[in-house]
């Protein structure tokens, strides 16, 4: 009779780095049902910016795992505070994560090191620097230098004792890994290659100079098994609660309106300005996100769009507020190239000579009442 071992998940995971001034931040990693908490919840002492961040970057580098469990609650701290400019330690907090929840095993007895960071977590890429090694004692009283490199390093150090140097201190070139992505951590291919990202622009009015194009990027990476709770499947890192609920839902709306839509991907949405009022944006999010999953052409240039709705499950698109001074906007900024989405109660209103004048320019304009007729 054949008997197959199953590791135990831990409850506590721990992920040291070292920070740029010589000390060790110890990031810890505990793990409980989440009874309708948040995901993720990170702490750091006297620097709740940081912890915001940290937050930001945990759920973006979930983004390509294969699997979704949204059963538990990751809680993740900080012993020390690193400097606010500071971002090597951002590799440690992805593997505590990922070290609770069972997706990096590690041997008993055993401290993992990591110095990393990135600049685009969702597609699972690493960059980062390796400190010169310095000193310490452990007990084999091991000193190793390490080279600068753009690559990010994980070292396994077989020892108990506080490593208080550079990640690869204790550590022989056996038990050091030196990646460019995350997925190599399991010795797989560069996972970034299948995230699908798309942008979109939507006029953000203020009422004076600072009226712009904001964009929101959707990012998609096909899930192994179908989702359970389509909303649990997208993040939306650096919104406030209510924005990020309202993201959620009118993507599960308007995804549901496509019929095969639901519970297929992992999403990451994010914003270039996080802090705006209004849902004007909601017609640019969903166009982003039909765009990532292949369900509209591709325009030359870019999409900009203004609407939102009551029924993104019916497909349809209302009209908005501010109409005259965000066509304005629309206007002054087109490019050649661009697609320019309205809604279908702005055609009547338009001011004349502004379709003709956006030709002219070399974009395109539909005003529409719902999406997939385009």
């Amino acid at each position: 009779m054949s008997t197959i071992s199953i590791s135990a998940v831990p409850t506590n995971a721990e992920c040291r780095t070292v920070l740029a001034d010589g000390r060790t931040l110890a990031i810890t990693a505990s793990r409980r049902p989440r009874a309708n908490r948040a995901d993720v919840k990170c702490t750091v002492p006297n620097a709740p910016a940081i912890a915001e961040r940290m937050q930001q970057i945990v759920r973006l580098a979930r983004h390509t795992e294969a699997r979704l469990d949204s059963r538990d609650q990751v809680v993740i701290s900080m012993d020390i505070t690193p400097t606010a400019t500071e971002r090597d330690w951002e590799l440690a907090a992805v593997l505590a994560d990922r070290m609770v929840r069972g997706l990096h095993p590690t041997k008993p007895d055993t401290v993992t090191i990591a110095q990393g960071h990135s600049d685009a977590w969702h597609t699972g890429r690493v960059t980062g620097i390796v400190h010169q090694a310095a000193q310490v004692k452990t007990p084999a009283h091991a000193t190793n230098a390490a080279s600068d490199t753009g690559d990010a390093t994980v070292t396994s150090a077989a020892t108990t004792a506080s490593v208080a140097a550079a990640p690869s201190v204790g550590a022989t070139a056996a038990n050091t890994l030196r990646i460019t992505h995350l997925a190599a951590l399991t010795g797989h291919a560069d996972p970034s290659a299948a995230v699908s990202t798309v942008r979109a622009w939507f006029p953000l009015h203020s009422g004076g100079i600072h009226d712009t194009l904001g964009w929101v990027d959707v990012s998609v990476f096909p899930l192994e098994a179908p989702a359970s709770a389509e909303e649990d499947t997208i993040a939306a890192p650096g919104l406030d609660l209510t924005a990020q609920q309202e993201v959620k839902q009118t993507l599960t709306a308007a995804r549901h309106y496509d019929g095969k839509g639901l519970n297929r991907w992992r999403t990451v949405v994010r914003f270039d300005q996080p802090r705006f009022q209004g849902g004007s944006y909601q017609l640019a999010l969903v166009m982003a996100d039909r765009l990532a999953r292949g369900r509209e052409f591709v325009p030359r240039g870019r999409i900009i769009a203004s609407g939102c709705s009551s029924a993104w499950h019916a497909g349809r698109v209302d009209t908005v507020d501010g109409r005259t001074p965000k066509l304005e906007l629309i206007f002054n900024q087109v490019n050649t190239g661009d697609r320019v989405l309205l809604p279908k109660d702005w055609q009547d209103h338009l001011p004349p000579g502004f379709a003709a004048g956006l030709r002219q320019k070399g974009a395109s304009l539909a005003c529409i009442d719902k999406i997939g007729m385009i």
